[in-house]
């Protein structure tokens, strides 16, 4: 089961790598990267890192992709699509096909509910661990961080500012 579900999940990786890259229409490609990162997520999953899944989907498919598209609107502006939808009968298949990857990773962790955890020497709680290395040993390129994307989105607001 748990094979089952990394092949679905690498076949949605792959596509939407390869549609990301393949798509001339930049809307189109930013979608493709938030599958892609929705697929990363789910591999985070199947490997039991459920922070690092939940940081993956909140962070970068989530804000980062917001503020991606935010710019390409602002920055691109393109034509309205107008006329019937070419790939109707993908978008109808692709709801039975999204319910199908849920029901395998959901299907792959509750199989692993019952199979006891390997014994490491890591601490218990995932969310500790990174916290206490995140603001003891890299607080510094932590905060640098923070100043850098500070910095990045005071130029997306300076590069779409209207010029009067």
């Amino acid at each position: 089961m748990a094979l089952l579900a990394f092949g679905v999940i690498a076949l949605v990786a792959v596509a939407s790598a390869l549609g990301l890259v393949l798509r001339r229409n930049p809307i189109h490609g930013a979608l493709f990267l938030v599958v892609n990162l929705a697929s990363i997520a789910a591999f985070y999953l199947t490997l039991g890192a459920e922070f690092l899944a939940a940081a993956q989907v909140i962070v970068y498919a989530g804000a980062i992709m917001v503020l991606f598209v935010f710019a390409i609107m602002v920055l691109i502006p393109g034509k309205e699509e107008t006329g019937p939808d070419p790939r109707r009968a993908w978008r109808t298949a692709a709801l039975p096909a999204g319910l199908l990857l849920f029901l395998l990773v959901a299907g792959t962790g509750i199989a692993r509910l019952g199979t006891p955890l390997p014994v490491s020497p890591a601490p218990a709680d995932n969310v500790e661990a990174i916290a206490r290395a995140l603001f003891s040993d890299y607080l510094y390129p932590f905060e640098l961080t923070s100043v850098l994307l500070l910095a990045a989105m005071v130029g997306v607001i300076l590069l779409a500012r209207r010029r009067t």
